[in-house]
């Protein structure tokens, strides 16, 4: 199936802002997600300022989102209070591992610090975590709310794989690869939420498999900056290109498809998700806030016809902060 003209057949997406008609957000909320004056390389945020009680360790988490996962951090940021804390833990947990393969020269580097984050977590259940910011704050999530080991596991075992720098041979590749660190990170964030309800786990499977691949797609410009294509190989078959076709630029029809099957599978796993809404409690929604930047990079493509390497979805999505709060504020995921 083509991509040029197609990109309708997904029907409207967005968040219907224009609703609300000349309404003011909250005078707080541009806030959150903007640097207070100080010294240089201060760090200091409006949201540490102003009511996060982050100090120390749980300080590190905070700012460790806001440079490395903002969107993550935004999204934290609308979690209630006695629950923030942990989530900021369980994220940061999530960067370190994410950052390990793109942060060492070698293989054996990269095991090492998954050996390290593989002893943590043993030591976090035996009560005894090493001096690490992250780990101390991730101790604390784990005590607080009896976090599952299991999945904290799964997502170090998940990301030691990928050292191997292997390309998806095919789609459900790189849905396992999501379903094993994205998928697990959300179960994580319902536990702390104190949701148990298999409707919330299914919604959490899906939306966790459309990030692994929304991800995907939007390192692809990166990665093909250092010669790596990490595309699912068949689906690059199926419409007849190569990996140099990636690394080259080419941005003829063939290589729209590909984009195309792969965004629209992402989307699919997004309705998939909604469709569990009436079923899953409200309690949960606050963990399922990342659709909204799904959404709105999922709409970009399509208004690029599916130009992965145009510089339209280079740019910083500036009202990401109203339309998080939006979608908190209705309830709604």
């Amino acid at each position: 199936m083509a991509a040029s003209g197609l990109g309708s057949a997904w029907g409207p997406l967005g968040l219907g802002i224009l609703a609300l008609g000349r309404r003011r957000p909250p005078r707080g909320l541009w806030a959150l997600s903007r640097p207070l004056p100080g010294p240089a390389g201060s760090g200091r945020s409006v949201a540490a300022a102003c009511g996060s009680g982050a100090t120390g360790t749980d300080r590190y988490c905070l700012e460790l989102l806001r440079t490395r996962d903002y969107e993550g951090y935004l999204c934290s940021l609308l979690f209630p209070a006695e629950f923030r804390n942990s989530v900021f833990a369980l994220r940061a947990f999530n960067v370190e591992l994410a950052q390990v393969r793109d942060s060492v020269s070698e293989k054996t580097i990269g095991l090492m610090r998954m050996q390290f984050w593989k002893k943590t977590v043993e030591d976090i259940y035996c009560d005894n975590p090493p001096h690490q910011p992250v780990a101390i704050e991730l101790w604390k999530a784990v005590k607080r709310h009896r976090l599952t080991k299991r999945w904290l596991v799964k997502i170090i075992d998940e990301r030691e794989k990928n050292l191997e720098d292997k390309t998806y041979r095919n789609i459900q590749e790189l849905e396992n690869y999501a379903e094993n660190t994205q998928s697990s990170l959300l179960y994580l964030t319902l536990e702390v939420l104190g949701v148990k309800d298999i409707h919330a786990d299914h919604a959490a499977s899906h939306i966790g498999k459309a990030q692994g691949i929304v991800t995907c797609l939007r390192a692809t410009p990166y990665h093909g900056s250092r010669r790596k294509v990490f595309l699912p190989m068949d689906i690059c078959m199926l419409h007849g290109v190569s990996q140099e076709d990636f690394l080259q630029k080419n941005q003829d029809k063939s290589v729209r498809n590909v984009i195309y099957d792969i965004a629209s599978q992402a989307h699919l796993h997004l309705n998939h998700a909604r469709s569990f809404h009436k079923s899953v409690p409200v309690k949960a929604f606050p963990a399922f806030l990342q659709t909204v930047a799904l959404e709105n990079y999922l709409k970009k493509i399509q208004q690029v016809d599916f130009d992965i390497f145009h510089p339209f979805l280079q740019q910083k999505n500036t009202l990401l902060p109203l339309s998080l709060y939006i979608q908190s504020w209705r309830k709604r995921y």
